[in-house]
């Protein structure tokens, strides 16, 4: 049974950190496994209108609707999710679940099957026996037939977790596909990148030589939507390393101790496939401030964060560790110290180079024509990688429509492009907004420099 102080530690970290989308989805996880559905289905909600494509965050709400007995709106989440490129098993056998109760046998049976075949944990015996006793209902036995089958199930799902558990052993790290060519504009921070991580590994032994050790923590922080995760992914790609991307939720537990433990082995991980770029996504959920958390149980997570970043009990020797945060003001300041995330840099939204690149990318194999990419990347000053994208979509979406009235699809347009401008904003004003408080009334020796800079006000 999940403790209420543990849910009220979750709480207190959502209300430092209120939007960040994977840190409210943990929580409402771990309030479905209390039984508590409805607060469940709040906080999925809260997640899903940040992340709106978040499909662990729409199969939880839909199981939250299902154990509700709201079968209607479980529906309307669950078809929203099949029509997703990539469907979770675990979704097909809701949905299963969902089909029997309306009479569509035959669906129900195939969804079900496609699930566990996708995701054996998803097997479930009691829905697996309905499905058999009633399709034995309606379809006459054959001598031929597999009457064994919810027999042998556990066994061979047994044996579908032991290969995929061997496969995830073989797949601990991922090799990045991109390196720095493929990220437009930001030289200068590329270049902060290279000094403090990759010189050290491609001239090891001239580091050596000055007693340098290999490895170190980079700390990107910025206005989200400005290509922070991209630049990680890529930093591994220019070294030929390990990549390991850690969500929250792959690290924050309800059950005491279980944090710190599942932050241990990430960094084991990290360690048994050196080089290798360890990336901590919205670390400010994990590395906030000490003294905000009335929970003794945070406390203890950061408090092992620090000993992982230090290296106390393992050699961090070729670890190159890289977090990204939206918010450096509500991190720890344990965490700046040297041999920690010592280097702070600051990723602002594309300049005009890279925003006139993202639109070359976005409209890649889109019918266009005689399209300004430099004039609409000049108009589109403080957009974010994620506003460009937006702003395609809408230009795309109109074009669409067009066609559908007239039957004649046409190229997309300079003036389609202007024309969404008009419609997309940019995101980062309300960062911005934030930020220049912070580098002006708390600018503790010049960490938010940058900023002032770029705001061109220092």
């Amino acid at each position: 049974m999940i403790s209420e102080e543990s849910l009220n530690m979750l709480r207190d970290a959502v209300k430092l950190s209120p939007d960040n989308a994977p840190l409210r989805a943990h929580l409402a996880e771990s309030l479905a496994a209390a039984g508590r559905f409805d607060e469940a289905a709040a906080e999925f909600t809260a997640s899903l209108a940040l992340a709106p494509g978040d499909a662990k965050s729409k199969l939880g709400l839909a199981n939250c609707f299902y154990q509700l007995g709201d079968y209607s709106k479980s529906f309307v989440v669950i078809e929203d999710l099949m029509r997703a490129k990539a469907v979770p098993g675990k979704a097909h056998v809701l949905y299963a679940r969902l089909l029997l109760n309306e009479g569509r046998l035959a669906e129900a049976r195939q969804h079900y099957n496609s699930g566990v075949a996708d995701d054996p944990t998803s097997c479930d015996m009691e829905l697996s026996s309905k499905l058999q006793s009633t399709a034995a209902e309606t379809v006459p036995k054959r001598r031929d037939s597999f009457d064994d089958d919810g027999d042998d199930a556990p066994a061979q799902q047994s044996r579908h977790a032991q290969a995929r558990s061997s496969s995830a052993r073989n797949r601990e790290v991922e090799k990045s596909e991109i390196d720095f060519s493929q990220v437009g504009g930001m030289e200068a921070v590329k270049e902060q990148i290279r000094i403090k991580i990759i010189y050290p590994l491609t001239h090891a032994e001239t580091f050596k030589a000055y007693g340098k050790k290999i490895g170190g923590g980079i700390l990107l922080y910025g206005p989200p939507g400005c290509g922070k995760t991209h630049l990680a992914r890529a930093t591994a790609g220019e070294i030929n390393a390990g990549f390991i991307s850690v969500g929250i939720d792959q690290v924050l537990d309800y059950w005491i101790g279980n944090s710190e433990k599942n932050l241990h082995e990430t960094f084991e991980r990290a360690r048994r496939n050196t080089p290798c770029v360890l990336f901590f996504d919205e670390v400010d959920a994990l590395a906030a401030k000490r003294s905000d958390h009335r929970h003794s149980g945070l406390r203890q997570m950061i408090n092992q964060f620090l000993l992982e970043l230090d290296g106390m009990d393992s050699s961090n020797e070729g670890i190159l560790i890289l977090a990204a945060t939206n918010a450096p003001w509500d991190l720890d300041s344990a965490f700046r110290r040297p041999g920690r995330f010592d280097r702070v840099i600051f990723v602002p939204p594309p300049d005009a180079e890279a925003r006139s690149e993202i639109l070359r990318i976005m409209l890649r194999g889109k019918p266009v024509e005689n399209v300004d990419f430099n004039g609409i990347a000049k108009k589109a000053d403080k957009y974010s990688g994620a506003d460009i994208m937006a702003l395609v979509d809408i230009a795309v979406e109109k074009k669409i429509e067009e066609a559908m009235k007239n039957g004649v699809p046409k190229p997309i347009l300079t003036k389609d492009l202007d024309q969404a401008l008009k419609e997309i904003k940019p995101s980062t004003a309300e960062w911005f907004a934030t930020a220049r408080n912070y580098a002006l009334y708390a600018n503790t020796a010049g960490a938010y420099d940058d900023i002032l800079k770029y705001l061109k006000l220092g």
